[in-house]
């Protein structure tokens, strides 16, 4: 029985501090062939505030130790009392494979976040087109539904690709969606017919011939785009050949950049034959864990807390998720992130364990 005398109005709440709180799962449905979306609550009866395409990092307790997975938020900030997100198991996944097996309503799991820039709130515009292709379609979601509730009336088209009919996430809803929103113009295309049910719109994969039919105007529009990084690479040469402002152009990955690996600092003999050179460590403290440690040259504050004992949670480990992030009480740092931190954020004092490297004595909050 639902307890209704838990009921409390949003000004009564404070926002979700993911620092300090778990989440229960309160629902489990399934979307498509190996799609599921899970949707979370609060603990401690806060709300979440967040921009429509962000995304959460999730703490799976599993067998094996703890596990950090990344994953897009499906759910409005509009409906601000529980967040979801909507994953596909795919093929060798074991994040995902672990939730479909061991998450139920009422499990409790870690999360971090929501983070990232991938977001209409952050490059505003008159008219949209958002365009995904499998899961990429959960950030598109979160958008629609997001403008669904505060603003139906813009202009937004929704190009969605999948390999068969059964297979296009929300399909039922985005379907509803266009009846209702006058300024919403949907495009589906899948790959292959299904003998499970008909299918009389587009088929094939987008191009340069397929786009302006699903989109006729697209010159004019801001277009974000999430979904396998070839398909992303296709959309992007594709616009790029056709003449399209790139700096309206917005796509979601969490693929990491390629960079040359730099070898972790050792001792070495000189040239001179005799003498050997020691490169000097840098200390660090870890203040809520009372550990004083040594970072040798080239390792980053995350490294060094491994080493120590001194447990930071991370997920990408290349500066995008924003899971590793700490505040640095005291000292300076070299920071390259890929955007997992907003300049706020830096400007108080936070920094991302994974990608910073000390350029002094350091004090953490850790």
């Amino acid at each position: 029985m639902t307890d209704l005398g838990l009921y409390r109005h949003l000004d009564q709440m404070t926002p979700w501090n993911d620092r300090l709180q778990v989440l229960e799962v309160i629902g489990v449905s399934d979307e498509a062939p190996d799609v599921k979306t899970f949707t979370f609550r609060s603990d401690n009866q806060t709300w979440f505030r967040y921009k429509p395409g962000q995304f959460v990092t999730l703490e799976l307790p599993t067998a094996d130790g703890p596990l950090m997975r990344t994953y897009t938020l499906s759910s409005s900030p509009s409906r601000p009392f529980s967040i979801a997100v909507t994953i596909k198991a795919q093929a060798g996944s074991i994040g995902t494979r672990w939730m479909f097996d061991h998450l139920t309503p009422g499990s409790h799991v870690k999360a971090y976040g929501p983070t990232g820039d991938f977001s209409l709130h952050s490059h505003p515009a008159a008219k949209y087109l958002f365009i995904s292709a499998g899961s990429g379609v959960t950030p598109m979601m979160s958008m629609l539904r997001w403008l669904n509730d505060c603003a139906p009336w813009t202009d937004v088209g929704f190009v969605n690709c999948a390999r068969r009919p059964e297979e296009i996430i929300f399909r039922k809803e985005l379907e509803l969606l266009g009846s209702r929103m006058p300024g919403l113009s949907l495009g589906f295309m899948i790959e292959e017919r299904s003998s499970r049910e008909g299918w009389f719109g587009h088929m094939g994969r987008i191009d340069a011939i397929r786009l302006p039919l699903l989109a006729p105007d697209f010159r004019e529009r801001e277009i974000f785009c999430c979904g396998p990084d070839p398909f992303m690479r296709a959309v992007r040469g594709m616009l790029d050949a056709a003449g399209f402002d790139m700096t309206k152009y917005h796509q979601e990955s969490f693929a990491a950049p390629v960079v040359e690996e730099i070898p972790a600092p050792f001792t070495s003999p000189a040239e001179d034959g005799g003498a050997v050179i020691v490169e000097a460590a840098t200390p660090i403290r870890f203040s809520l864990s009372d550990v004083d440690a040594e970072c040798v040259a080239g390792q980053t504050v995350l490294q060094t807390a491994r080493a120590s004992g001194v447990r930071i949670p991370a997920a990408c480990e290349f500066g995008l998720c924003g899971t590793c992030k700490v505040k640095k009480v005291a000292g300076t740092v070299e920071m390259s992130h890929n955007g997992g931190i907003l300049d706020h954020e830096i400007d108080d004092g936070f920094i991302l364990a994974c990608c910073s490297k000390p350029l002094s004595a350091l004090e953490i909050e850790a």
